[in-house]
């Protein structure tokens, strides 16, 4: 499984690159506006630092303002995804980046026949967002499996980009499931270090250190 980390902060991009788990970066408007910066300016400096995918997200709900957004993205570094939202008009988009050779990650999914339509268009990727899915009490997590499974049965080359990640279970079940990408905050990816018997374990092997003869 790659791990993308979810957001525009280059210090977490950094912090979390040191560790080995920023096989590329996702970013929407909402991530770009906590830093103040200009949008462009976030993704240049992104890209030099990662040399994965870095998704950037249109904002143009109509094709042809979508695709002048692709195009304008895309030009800025090689490794640039651009991020279309779960339109009608989106899946026009994607259908002629991908003629483009423009890589798209389809956003806002929530369901599998979404996940379908976003194949057929040629997404590089599409993001089913699981953290929203369950705050509406609905199981995220067999939305992947769905996905997942439609995918290998006609043998897409849209990988499932688990979004929306909530907590380390979310990304423990992504991965028995089969999903390719689990793009987490850093908050998250930190967590999945942690276990409270490798706590306890630490503590007691420094305890016991201090005890051997120096």
């Amino acid at each position: 499984m790659k791990f993308f980390i979810d957001t525009a902060d280059i210090k977490e991009i950094r912090e979390a690159a040191a560790m080995g788990l920023v096989d590329g970066v996702t970013t929407n408007p909402s991530l770009v506006a906590k830093t103040g910066r200009k949008f462009k300016d976030v993704l240049v400096e992104i890209c030099d630092v990662v040399k994965g995918p870095v998704s950037a997200e249109v904002i143009a709900t109509t094709y042809d303002d979508m695709m002048r957004e692709a195009r304008d993205y895309a030009a800025l570094r090689n490794n640039i995804v651009v991020k279309i939202p779960m339109l009608p008009e989106g899946m026009k988009a994607v259908r002629t980046c991908a003629a483009e050779g423009i890589k798209t990650n389809v956003t806002l999914c929530f369901s599998a026949t979404q996940a379908l339509l976003a194949a057929k268009a040629g997404a590089a990727y599409i993001s089913p967002f699981v953290g929203r899915l369950d705050d509406v009490s609905t199981d995220g997590m067999q939305l992947i499996g769905e996905i997942v499974q439609i995918y290998d049965n006609y043998a897409f080359d849209t990988e499932v980009l688990v979004a929306s990640v909530r907590h380390p279970m979310h990304v423990h079940q992504a991965a028995m499931l089969g999903a390719h990408v689990a793009t987490c905050p850093l908050s998250v990816l930190i967590q999945l270090c942690k276990h409270p018997l490798t706590d306890v374990g630490l503590t007691k092997f420094l305890a016991d250190w201090q005890k051997v003869p120096k």
